[in-house]
């Protein structure tokens, strides 16, 4: 069976919030193409190409790399997954989205003509389901806390926080937090690389007070050494996100004694093959894993979502449920209940296109 055909569309998820931002960012609304790999006998395989600027994709970028690479794809055997990413590594430099997108689109497309789920291809799921850990946007203190009462209101029982690089200002952020959810509710904490590693480290310390598992990318992505201090000096397990960006730097990371943990994301580290491997190496080097912030259309967190439940050492709750704050997703199949997202079973990735009215 060969590669008949591709398609891209180009899609834009409004945000609920249209003033959600993190760090030095905001997204009001989340760009992306949709890719279509066609068979020979018309199954069609799906893939999400996130253009997210803060990963050097933009839409534009993501559509263009998608077009030069799949152009090679056609005429290839649809069966030889390795074979076709092997091309698609050497087909283009960076663009870890558009080659997340077309990793996915393969993946899908064999699941679906050998009628069966997607996670069967990644080794077979350990898990049903997945406990869900919500984000909640850079905002006032109170603001924050409003926010997180909803979420838990709604079942959730892990939550991570946007937090600014101003030390007093985040601390006020998690106490506001921890005073309205109780102390039931698991926290984490994300700078998204505002502060340097000095203060980092006093805001590591005060954040004990608060019962906070986990800060993620404290620093600057090539401050590795800042990055490695601040493991040092903190009783709470940092975990990489910016900076573990593929397998070969997760192995870097880990080789170095960087990190407590690794934020694993399929735009960011180039596809289902890049992040499975990236897993394998925390297994080994004894570090903590988890499902970071997949955000876009439930296609995207659904190819996310039958990789993790593959994964046996996961250490904590995953990102897949951030599709919930995006409107006019095109995409449906996933539901989340009581705090955790379970996998479908039906062919391939196992959500579907919502019925235009």
């Amino acid at each position: 069976m060969r590669i008949l055909a591709y398609e891209i569309e180009h899609i834009s998820l409004p945000d609920e919030d249209p003033n959600w931002k993190f760090a030095g960012q905001a997204y009001p609304t989340n760009d992306a193409c949709i890719l279509t790999i066609i068979a020979e006998d018309g199954t069609r395989g799906l893939g999400y190409a996130a253009a997210f600027p803060h990963l050097a994709a933009t839409a534009l970028g993501v559509e263009g790399a998608l077009q030069r690479i799949c152009a090679g794809l056609v005429g290839r055997d649809v069966m030889a997954i390795e074979g076709n990413l092997h091309f698609v590594s050497g087909a283009l430099v960076g663009n870890h989205p558009a080659k997340a997108a077309i990793d996915c689109a393969l993946h899908d497309l064999k699941a679906r003509l050998l009628e069966v789920p997607l996670y069967e291809l990644l080794g077979g799921k350990v898990v049903d389901r997945i406990a869900i850990c919500r984000m909640l946007g850079l905002k006032a203190p109170h603001e924050m806390a409003e926010r997180a009462q909803r979420l838990v209101d709604q079942g959730y029982r892990h939550l991570k926080l946007k937090v600014g690089g101003e030390v007093r200002d985040d601390i006020a952020r998690l106490a506001a937090v921890r005073k309205q959810v109780g102390d039931a509710v698991r926290l984490v904490a994300d700078p998204n690389q505002s502060y340097r590693a000095k203060d980092a480290i006093a805001f590591a310390q005060r954040a004990v007070d608060y019962d906070v598992d986990i800060i993620e990318q404290p620093v600057r992505t090539d401050d590795l050494e800042g990055l490695r201090h601040v493991t040092q000096m903190s009783s709470i397990a940092i975990e990489a996100d910016e900076s573990a960006y593929s397998a070969e730097s997760t192995y870097r990371l880990a080789a170095t004694g960087a990190i407590d943990a690794v934020s694993l994301k399929v735009p960011k580290m180039g596809g289902l093959r890049a992040v499975q491997t990236a897993a394998r190496i925390c297994e080994v080097a004894h570090l903590g894993c988890r499902m970071g912030a997949n955000v876009g259309s439930q296609l995207l967190a659904a190819h996310a979502l039958h990789l993790a439940v593959t994964l046996p050492n996961l250490t904590y709750a995953c990102e897949l449920a951030e599709f919930q704050k995006l409107l006019n997703d095109p995409f449906e199949g996933l539901t989340v209940h009581d705090g955790y997202l379970s996998v479908p079973d039906g062919p391939g990735v196992g959500v579907h296109r919502r019925a235009t009215q």
